[in-house]
Order: C-alpha cells, then sequence, then structure tokens
C-alpha cells in the first residue's frame, strides 16, 4: 500500500512539474510575439507624423554650408549692404565701401573711359582689398549698343557686336566665340558678373529692345540664352538673364513706368522660353525688368512684384540670384519704399545709386515689421553661396 501512495505521490509532482514548464514556455512565446510586434510598431512610421519629401537640388547646394558661417560674422547692416549693387560712386568709393559693405559695384562706360587696362586692374583690385567679403564687379558689357567696357580702345580694339550681328555672320558659334571672347577680356580685368544676355524675344525693329537682343523668335532666342550660359562657364565670369518675364514691345523704363498689356497666354507660351532654357543651362542670374505686367500683377512693376518672383521661384524652379533691374530708373525711382518692396518681392541683389536712401528704406521696413531679419538672411546667405560658387570666397 505505501507502494502504491509513493508511486501516486511521484506522478502528480512531475505533472506539476511539466504544468509549470507549459506555462513558462506560453510566458516567454507571449513576451518574443510582444517584443516582436513592438519592434515592427516602431519600424514603422507613425500616422501623425509627416515624411519630408525629399528637396529639389539648388545650384549652390554645396556652398550654402560654409555661407553660413559667413553670414553669422556679419552684422544686420552688413547683412542689408551685401543684397546692394551699388553704381560706382564718383568719389569715395573705398572709404564708402568700408563703411557699407556692399556686395558689389556696378561699373559704367564713365569708369573705363580713357583708362589703360592696368589702371583699371589697379582700381578693381583696389576696391577687393578694401572689402570683407570679396566683391561682385558688374558691368553691362551686352554688345551693339551698350557697351560699358568695350567703347574703351585701350581696352579693347574693337566694340563688341550686338547678338542679332553676331547671329548674321556665324550663327550660335559665333555667339560662343564671342562670349568666351568677352568672359576673357572682363576677367583679366577683375570684372566677374555680366548684366547680359538680353533673351528678350524682340522680332520687330520698331522695339525698344529690338537692337539689343537677338531679333529672332522664341526657339531661337532660347537657343541663344543655352549657348551664352554653357560658353560662359569656366571663364570666372557670370552671365545674367534679362529682363524677366520678357521685355516685348514696351517702352523704355529708364524715364517712365511702362505697360505690358500682353496675355497671360502670350508671355508663357512666348517670352518665358528663353528664361526656362537659359535656366535649365546653369544661369546663376536672372534680372527682372520694371515693367508692369497686367496679365500677373496690374499693380506692381514687375521687379517689385510678389507675383513676378513667384513665376520665377516656383514655375521655373529658378534657385540662383534674382536681380532688380536699376532702382534708380524713371519707371521706379520716384517711389520712396521702392528698396523695402524690392527685398518683400524676393529679390536677392537690388541694383541701386542712392544707396544710404535704400539701406535706410530697409531698416525701417525691418523696424514696422515689414521685413524680417530672416528674409534678409534667406538672400545674403544666396549670394554669399554663390561668391563660393564663383570662388571669390
Amino acid at each position: 500500500m505505501k507502494k502504491v501512495v509513493i508511486c501516486l505521490i511521484v506522478v502528480m509532482i512531475l505533472l506539476n512539474i511539466g504544468t509549470i514548464g507549459i506555462f513558462k514556455y506560453k510566458e516567454s512565446k507571449k513576451e518574443e510575439i510582444s517584443k516582436t510586434d513592438n519592434e515592427v510598431k516602431e519600424e514603422q512610421p507613425q500616422e501623425s507624423e509627416e515624411i519630408e519629401e525629399p528637396k529639389d537640388p539648388e545650384i549652390f547646394d554645396e556652398f550654402y554650408e560654409q555661407a553660413e558661417e559667413q553670414l553669422k560674422t556679419l552684422t544686420l547692416d552688413e547683412k542689408i549692404g551685401q543684397m546692394l549693387l551699388v553704381r560706382l560712386p564718383d568719389k569715395n568709393a573705398i572709404s564708402e565701401l568700408q563703411n557699407y559693405q556692399f556686395g558689389g559695384y556696378l561699373l559704367f562706360a564713365k569708369d573705363f573711359k580713357n583708362k589703360s587696362e592696368q589702371t583699371v586692374k589697379n582700381e578693381i583690385a583696389s576696391y577687393q582689398e578694401a572689402s570683407k567679403i570679396p566683391l561682385l564687379i558688374a558691368a553691362d558689357e551686352e554688345g551693339g549698343t551698350v557697351v560699358r567696357i568695350s567703347s574703351n580702345p585701350y581696352l579693347v580694339s574693337q566694340k563688341f557686336k550686338s547678338p542679332s550681328e553676331l547671329y548674321r555672320l556665324g550663327g550660335f558659334d559665333k555667339i560662343k566665340e564671342d562670349t568666351i571672347e568677352k568672359s576673357n577680356v572682363l576677367s583679366n580685368l577683375g570684372v566677374n558678373l555680366n548684366l547680359a544676355p538680353v533673351v528678350d524675344v524682340s522680332t520687330n525693329s520698331k522695339d525698344f529692345m529690338y537692337q539689343r537682343a537677338l531679333g529672332q523668335n522664341a526657339e531661337l532666342t532660347a537657343e541663344y540664352a543655352k549657348t551664352v550660359i554653357e560658353a560662359s562657364k569656366g571663364n570666372n565670369v557670370s552671365y545674367t538673364l534679362k529682363h524677366f518675364p520678357g521685355y516685348g514691345n514696351n517702352a523704355d523704363t529708364h524715364y517712365g513706368a511702362s505697360i505690358d498689356s500682353r496675355t497671360y497666354e502670350d508671355i508663357m507660351n512666348n517670352d518665358i522660353l528663353p528664361f526656362k532654357t537659359g535656366i535649365e543651362a546653369g544661369a546663376e542670374a536672372v534680372l527682372v525688368s520694371h515693367n508692369i505686367v497686367t496679365s500677373i500683377d496690374e499693380n506692381n512693376a514687375a521687379s517689385i512684384s510678389e507675383s513676378i518672383h513667384k513665376l520665377l521661384r516656383e514655375d521655373l524652379k529658378f534657385t540662383g540670384i534674382i536681380i532688380t533691374d536699376d532702382l534708380y530708373m524713371g519707371a521706379v525711382s520716384n517711389d520712396p519704399d521702392v528698396a523695402a518692396k524690392a527685398v518683400i518681392a524676393g529679390n536677392d541683389l537690388l541694383i541701386v545709386t542712392d544707396y544710404q536712401k535704400a539701406i535706410q528704406n530697409i531698416k525701417s521696413a525691418i523696424e514696422e515689421g515689414r521685413i524680417t531679419e530672416e528674409q534678409i538672411d534667406t538672400a545674403v546667405r544666396r549670394i554669399i553661396a554663390w561668391k563660393y560658387y564663383k570662388n571669390l570666397i
């Protein structure tokens, strides 16, 4: 009887141990399954989290980090100065530069007149030495009727020809050759920015812009834009597509307002193509006209129109430098708020003559909250990145 009792006890003990083991095994598997589920949940993005879309590359992307470091060293006044491309003052050019730290100087024919090559080089070098950040040294060397540098026979033996004459003489091969020659002349003197080419579509000899344009249709003008931009690369001189969004047959904005009443479809189907093609070819800068383009913005000149700048940035995907036409020109010069409006619209670089007035206007707009320092930083960061891209810094 004792043996039977002992056997029953042993069997019960063994059954107990088995049950505990099975229970522990089940609990262990539950923990593993739970852990795996948690890991899967962690790997999967939460529904509330936004997934960032990849950002389109920008032309100066490689240099924004360096530009940011430079930006941190500048005062607000120096940042505003960097946004100004100033007509070279008749006097005190070096002291004014040291005081305001302009982004660049724009030189006209009078600044080259009767001067030797060495004199011009020495003067430009003296401006560069006085600047905290290397300067843009700009000129309008379009060829034909607008020749700031080659109007001086001591610098260039013969004036550069207009785009239409070059095209007539040798097509786009001649234009490419001319661009390279022009770039070599400018670079040798220290000029690193050409406010050309004019890529406005003009086929009517009565148009104000006809003599400065290629004089051909939109497709050929687009090929002209591409040829000049591609030929300019690697020659130390940046070129500027102008006058966005296309000058058409409008009057001269040097002397007063000009109203462009063409339809939106006409502009988009005709005038935009050369800019689009030039941008795709690697254009670094686009200059905006003072025409009032009523189909896009009936209240503001293109240079101070947010809608025009949105078209350039968002529709044409332009990530380079946007430059105003000269704010001294009659179409906009009577507006005391024009410099601030130009910044608000989205320009990076403002061409100015009365720089003190422009600076005060921008500073007042900042104090009033119409312009933020972040807006200033965005433009200046892009300008400095451009200078790195150009190997100026």
